[in-house]
């Protein structure tokens, strides 16, 4: 099973227990990594800490909540080996998945609503990286 880490600032939390919650009950292995409250907290160190533990293959994969999504993606992708994306929409989670490997969701509590971001996380979490024409790509972003 699939082992994701997710980590949410303030503007995230509400949907980020909401999205635990769901993916618990589907089976995932979640480990939350922040934050534990409403209580004003600073997205760089969440996304910074969840990144990392992404890169060194601790999780298999990240979700990252913020009020847009923006500023956990910028801080997260600043990680060597983090190919993370903001996902509005369905099309975008999966071909953030089969071009480009993404390896973090970044969502946006004050963007969309829940349901949406469920239907993104599952289809985020279900798609597979089509590799051959786009492993190249991955690995010119890489270098």
């Amino acid at each position: 099973m699939t082992k994701i880490i997710i980590g949410s600032d303030h503007a995230g939390f509400e949907l980020k227990n909401k999205i635990i919650e769901r993916l618990k009950n589907k089976g995932y292995e979640i480990f939350d990594n922040g934050c534990y409250s409403a209580t004003p907290a600073d997205y760089p160190v969440i996304a910074k800490q969840t990144a990392e533990k992404v890169a060194s293959k601790e999780y298999d994969k990240g979700i990252l909540i913020c009020g847009s999504g923006v500023g956990m993606c910028i801080c997260a992708n600043k990680i060597k080996g983090i190919r993370a994306v903001v996902c509005s929409d369905t099309t975008t989670a999966r071909f953030s998945r089969l071009h480009n490997d993404s390896n973090i969701l970044c969502l946006g509590q004050r963007i969309i609503g829940e349901y949406l971001a469920h239907d993104i996380c599952d289809i985020w979490l279900n798609t597979d990286f089509e590799a051959e024409r786009h492993l190249k790509r991955i690995n010119l972003i890489d270098a």
